[in-house]
């Protein structure tokens, strides 16, 4: 058509020309409008084989949890743990309406009460109850190398004959539908 400059193939080809010129000027206008991608506030970290080896023996000499990522980091919504602990036996159930659980067995086992509904909860903070008991939870036994996932509103209690490290990996926050 370009060839061809009559006043007809004009007009035929003015109307797709125009729409095709306001779509991309409001797409280069939104473009234009929508701020810059954000630099993360986040910065990733590596943590090496070693690294964790040594924060597992230093936990296995003295028990407790080691915070490799704290959910409080800025903008990052998911506490990574490393927890060792022996003899542990937990009274309550707890229930978690705002976080996930992603456990991995290092060494050692542990046995899990998973599921069913709370009985004689007490709320100890919004979206966060403990109760005594659970109707028609589940146990599971754990050992090196199992992993569990306990999804939000999930109650759940841990009891630890013996010693057993893992890792529980706790994603936090709203989920989007």
């Amino acid at each position: 058509m370009a060839k061809n400059t009559s006043r007809r193939n004009f007009l035929r080809t003015a109307p797709v020309a125009a729409a095709a010129s306001i779509a991309l000027t409001d797409k280069l206008l939104f473009a234009a409008q929508a701020p810059a991608p954000a630099q993360s506030a986040v910065q990733f970290q590596v943590f090496t084989a070693q690294q964790l080896a040594d924060d597992a023996k230093a936990l296995a000499a003295k028990g407790g949890n080691n915070n490799l990522v704290a959910a409080a980091s800025a903008g990052f919504t998911c506490a990574i743990v490393m927890t060792t602990e022996v003899n542990h036996s937990a009274t309550d159930f707890e229930q978690h309406e705002g976080r996930d659980h992603i456990l991995q067995i290092i060494d050692g086992s542990t046995v899990y009460e998973v599921g069913g509904t709370l009985k004689n909860a007490r709320t100890t903070k919004p979206g966060e109850q403990l109760a005594p008991a659970s109707d028609g939870a589940t146990k599971v036994t754990l050992n090196k190398g199992d992993m569990l996932t306990i999804p939000r509103g999930t109650p759940h209690r841990r009891t630890t004959a013996g010693s057993v490290t893992f890792y529980l990996i706790s994603p936090s926050g709203s989920m989007k539908a």
